[in-house]
């Protein structure tokens, strides 16, 4: 079932941060950079939770955000495995975390009554909770996003659906269309669709999107979706199926308009536009598994929904960043140091090492960054600590690895896509 499959993602580990108790209320801000839990806040069928999170400094007519958590996952969970707070505390939007309470701990994408409009399961809590915080902070009723990880995701892609009218754009990360996991037996998994066999053309993936609010004929909110191509929960086919789905909506080609590689071992597609706000986007992450999600991606999205005031993180140059490694072998493994200096002129805010492992290396553990996959093709990502690199700044990292021979160390690397220097 879905608890027992798409419990396997594990966000990452975030430095503790605040929270508060619950505050049963009518609609009034929440304490500041604290993660509260709020009650009362309206329709709530299914008896979902509501956590908000306000920075100290809120915009005024801020954006809001709603972050969806994975299976067996929760509100806070979300909070503290994401950096979405952080990017909130910098650039002034409110989140709501929504919550599950059944056993599963997964959000109902499947029933009838999740995918249709107003239909009396969890996306209507969550709308609930959309309107609560917009009476609380007179938020922006043009700037309501959505985010979500694998049930998340799939929550993302229902709330899309369901609420085109509340939603300008959302992200999914490693989720299925919507109406893929529909059952009519109560049941909250879908074997075929996450086995990606669930196959329609594009307008019959649209159909089912339209079918959520018949007779609705306003804008269509964005869409960036996430997937990789290793992702045995909720196989990479439906990455396709979700691009299918979102383009026949906003009624744009399939044809990608625009095709590059923003990280190694990513390949990133819009569709009708070709920049950062396209109408839709999609990351595909060659040789990695279900738990894709890595620290920066937030920002990403945050840059795709139009949040992130500064873009994403600055391209270096060819030739703006050097890296030393070396290795220290024995009989079947090695430990590797690598340090990465940024030589360029510019402050590299959020970094994504790229190499390849030599044949027959496997990393087992690593320090300083998050390495996937484990061996061919590897993105290092940068943790929350050492993200920032200013113009002459170093930071070192390493990794141990198991070897059947050969114990070299990569032979090139490139930062945020761009060739490094190797010394």
């Amino acid at each position: 079932m879905l608890l027992l499959a798409a419990a396997l993602l594990t966000a990452p580990t975030a430095t503790a941060r605040p929270q508060a108790s619950a505050r049963n209320q009518a609609a009034a801000p929440v304490p500041a950079a604290t993660l509260t839990e709020v009650t009362g806040f309206g329709a709530n069928p299914s008896n979902l939770q509501m956590y908000v999170y306000a920075p100290a400094t809120v915009t005024a007519h801020p954006a809001v955000l709603v972050a969806v958590h994975w299976c067996g996952g929760s509100g806070p969970n979300m909070y503290t495995g994401t950096e979405y707070a952080q990017l909130a505390d910098q650039y002034g939007f409110v989140i709501v975390y929504p919550s599950v309470t059944r056993s599963s701990k997964c959000f109902d994408v499947a029933s009838p009554q999740a995918l249709r409009r107003g239909g009396g399961s969890d996306p209507v809590g969550i709308k609930s909770m959309v309107d609560w915080v917009i009476a609380a902070y007179a938020a922006d009723t043009s700037r309501v996003y959505a985010t979500g990880i694998s049930s998340g995701a799939m929550m993302t892609n229902v709330l899309l659906g369901d609420y085109p009218d509340v939603f300008a754009a959302g992200a999914a990360f490693s989720g299925v269309p919507f109406g893929c996991f529909a059952t009519t037996d109560g049941s909250e998994w879908n074997s075929a669709c996450s086995g990606g066999t669930v196959i329609h053309t594009a307008p019959e993936w649209g159909a089912l999107v339209r079918a959520a609010y018949p007779g609705y004929t306003g804008s269509r909110p964005r869409m960036q979706v996430w997937h990789g191509t290793e992702d045995d929960t909720l196989r990479y086919a439906n990455f396709g199926e979700e691009i299918k789905q979102w383009t026949d909506v906003q009624g744009v080609s399939q044809t990608p308009a625009a095709t590059d590689t923003p990280a190694s071992g990513w390949t990133r597609t819009r569709y009708g536009g070709t920049g950062d706000q396209a109408p839709v986007e999609a990351i595909s992450l060659q040789g990695v598994g279900h738990n894709l999600y890595a620290w920066g991606m937030a920002a990403r999205a945050l840059t795709f929904f139009g949040l992130d005031a500064s873009g994403p993180a600055p391209q270096p140059e060819p030739g703006s960043c050097r890296v030393t490694a070396t290795t220290s072998a024995w009989s079947t493994g090695l430990t590797a140091s690598v340090t990465l200096t940024n030589t360029g002129a510019a402050t590299v805010n959020g970094w994504q090492l790229g190499f390849t492992l030599p044949s027959g290396q496997t990393i087992t553990n690593g320090w300083g960054a998050t390495y996937a996959p484990a061996s061919g093709a590897v993105t290092a990502t940068n943790a929350t600590y050492n993200a920032t690199l200013a113009p002459g700044a170093s930071v070192t990292i390493g990794y141990q690895a198991n070897h059947t021979g050969n114990s070299a160390a990569p032979g090139a690397f490139t930062l945020n896509g761009a060739v490094c220097t190797k010394s």
